[in-house]
């Protein structure tokens, strides 16, 4: 049956759900905690990925007319999104030359990143990438990328001639949200025609596929992520996440924690001279907890440090009278990382668990 046939029948749609019904059986691995809650977020994080899937292998997949549309954001999350960046995707193919026109905003971190394999794939990784303070600038902060397979002079990020799709990652890190603005980005492919073209039925059937591939796959990648740090629990290790197409600038510790009612972790240490930092909690899946009412994360601009320079992060179930609390937000265990962009070393992080009552007073100035 080919794939023209294989629409008309409705074998395309039996298939699609097929493998998301399959999806939903790595929500059940044995060593996934059964509370209520965890298994609740598990069956919603498929639906969240199945909705980012469809927009980015269905709705705006077409390389030859891309746009930039959002990734992970506060109702659909992935792989330990950090909640200060503000995401934004496109589909590219290397077969095309493309150009990024821009002004910067006042944000202070801006990365750009060409990325092929697609997460968990068996060859992936970035083919290209700049960050804000590596772009030559016209006036008013404005400027031009050239994205394509030959270099080009400028600003230039290089696409992987021997893997035809890729996606561009758009990375924009606020340190203070409420004060800062996010730069002015379009896209376009050079040469390219202006219209989309019109639905092709057999490029469609790959395209629903592929979402539901991109479901399973990315629900069983992070899963395996998370079972793999419950063998240390409440300690964060040294993770390379550029498989999941992390920011090849950045540093990660990543590590599972759970929490009695009377305990805390505490994570202590002398933040190196770096672009930015911050450590948040996750649940289970990858997925930060809600950071929209709950103080679940922390960054460079607001940890306060104690008096010896040192910054000592505390996690616990109920305020501790200490500025850096994290919340755990109505959560018992679940992952957690600490990012470092551009860090000039690599801190050591003393990790461990305490009773609430023995969390030690905070001696810097609030």
């Amino acid at each position: 049956m080919d794939k023209l046939e294989r629409m008309m029948t409705g074998a395309l749609w039996d298939e699609f759900c097929d493998v998301l019904k399959s999806a939903g059986q790595t929500i059940l691995r044995p060593e996934v905690p059964s509370d209520p809650l965890d298994r609740a977020e598990g069956y919603r994080y498929l639906t969240r990925i199945l909705r980012l899937a469809l927009e980015s292998q269905v709705e705006n997949a077409e390389a030859k007319t891309p746009r930039l549309g959002l990734g992970c954001r506060p109702d659909i999350k992935l792989g330990c999104d950090d909640p200060d960046p503000h995401y934004l995707t496109a589909p590219l193919d290397s077969a095309y030359d493309y150009r990024i026109r821009g002004r910067l905003g006042s944000v202070p971190y801006l990365s750009l990143g060409a990325y092929f394999g697609g997460m968990g794939s068996p060859r992936s990784g970035c083919s290209g990438s700049l960050e804000g303070g590596q772009l030559r600038l016209e006036d008013e902060d404005r400027f031009e990328i050239v994205l394509s397979a030959r270099e080009q002079p400028g600003n230039w990020i290089a696409l992987d001639e021997a893997v035809r799709p890729h996606q561009l990652v758009v990375r924009q890190t606020f340190s203070r949200r409420d004060e800062e603005t996010l730069a002015e980005l379009s896209l376009e492919r050079i040469g390219g025609d202006a219209a989309a073209p019109a639905l092709d039925p057999v490029v469609f059937h790959d395209r629903l596929l592929s979402a539901a591939a991109y479901v399973r796959s990315n629900t069983a990648l992070f899963a395996d992520w998370a079972s793999a740090f419950q063998a240390h629990p409440n300690e964060a290790r040294p993770l390379d996440v550029m498989g999941a197409q992390g920011d090849p600038n950045l540093f990660y510790l990543q590590g599972y924690w759970e929490l009695g009612a009377d305990q805390a972790l505490l994570l202590e240490f002398r933040p190196p001279v770096c672009d930015y930092w911050n450590f948040q909690l996750n649940n289970y899946w990858l997925e930060s907890l809600e950071h929209r009412d709950h103080r679940i994360d922390l960054n460079h601009a607001a940890a306060r440090p104690e008096s010896d320079g040192r910054v000592r992060i505390v996690v616990a179930h109920r305020d501790p009278a200490h500025p850096n609390w994290i919340e755990t937000a109505g959560h018992a265990r679940g992952t957690m990382g600490l990012r470092i962009v551009k860090g000039k070393e690599r801190p050591q992080v003393e990790q461990r668990v305490v009773a609430f009552d023995a969390i030690p007073r905070f001696t810097g100035t609030r």
